[in-house]
């Protein structure tokens, strides 16, 4: 199991990656993508089993990460992890094909509840 974690903050990729393992996802493989275009090239190179995305981002937002992805044809399991969570931003995410946006602050918790049935 491999899931790629893309976020502009270094701090904040390990906040996800620490509740990641504080959920219990101990035995996944994380990769790290640092904004949108790097994990649009990191879904071709690393094929993860799921993406937890930041929205706003340098180079290129979450949601266009996710727009490029279903244009390329590609149906990783895509999910938001972001500061924001209107109701707006919610329904743009679903209709972009996103499985789940979590506002920060999230728990571990949180996680589960959106992760177990996307990888169960």
């Amino acid at each position: 199991m491999k899931i790629l974690v893309a976020d502009d903050s270094r701090v904040m990729r390990q906040i996800v990656v620490r509740t990641l393992r504080q959920a219990g996802y101990d035995d996944v493989d994380i990769v790290e993508a640092e904004d949108g275009a790097d994990c649009l090239a990191k879904v071709g190179t690393e094929s993860p089993d799921l993406v937890l995305s930041d929205w706003n981002m340098p180079n290129m937002l979450g949601i266009d990460c996710l727009r490029a992805l279903r244009a390329q044809g590609s149906s990783v399991p895509f999910g938001f992890v972001t500061s924001e969570g209107s109701p707006e931003m919610r329904d743009e995410a679903a209709a972009a094909g996103a499985l789940f946006l979590i506002a920060k602050p999230f728990t571990a918790d949180t996680f589960r509840d959106a992760l177990d049935p996307v990888l169960a």
